[in-house]
């Protein structure tokens, strides 16, 4: 297991996660690490990842890891926190590239066993809504679902936020 504490921040869309995994993070001693895996395709995209960069302070160092998550964390120093926003984004980009997902997780958990430095994780939390019309949709759902289950279970603490409030489900 880490040194260091693994934080999940889950919630829906616009609930505050970010944020709040931003501040779990600042509170620690700069600089940290930020791994972005969202990809700007369009430009509402870029606007999105522009609002997440501009509150973000120059103690921030951004990482891009839209597919190959695992390596990316086992690239980076070992000593120094991290938020990687987000796994559901990440989670996208491997379904939609045909990427194998199991073991995609399997090598993320790997990877996060073995920092040591403190490392918080955002993932939305989808399951909460009416069942999608189409099979991408559900399998995606289904796969967000296992996703979020998997790291949880390794994850020291996991915090759902909603309207901007954490309520801590698993304390540390």
């Amino acid at each position: 297991m880490t040194d260091g504490p693994t934080i999940l921040v889950l919630g829906g869309a616009r609930s505050g996660k970010s944020r709040h995994a931003e501040a779990i993070v600042s509170a620690l001693p700069p600089p940290w690490l930020y791994v972005a895996t969202a990809q700007s395709f369009d430009a509402e995209m870029e606007e999105r990842i522009a609002i997440h960069r501009a509150r973000r302070s120059s103690d921030w160092q951004t990482v891009e890891a839209p597919i190959d998550l695992s390596a990316t964390l086992k690239s980076l120093p070992g000593d120094r926190p991290v938020l990687i926003d987000c796994l559901t984004v990440w989670l996208s980009n491997l379904v939609l590239g045909e990427h194998d997902v199991e073991r995609a997780t399997d090598a993320l958990e790997d990877a996060l066993q073995r920092r040591d430095a403190a490392t918080v994780l955002v993932s939305s939390e989808v399951g909460l809504s009416i069942v999608p019309d189409n099979a991408l949709a559900r399998r995606f759902r289904d796969a967000q679902g296992v996703l979020n289950q998997r790291i949880a279970e390794i994850a020291d603490r996991v915090v759902l936020v909603a309207a901007g409030l954490p309520l801590v489900l698993k304390p540390q």
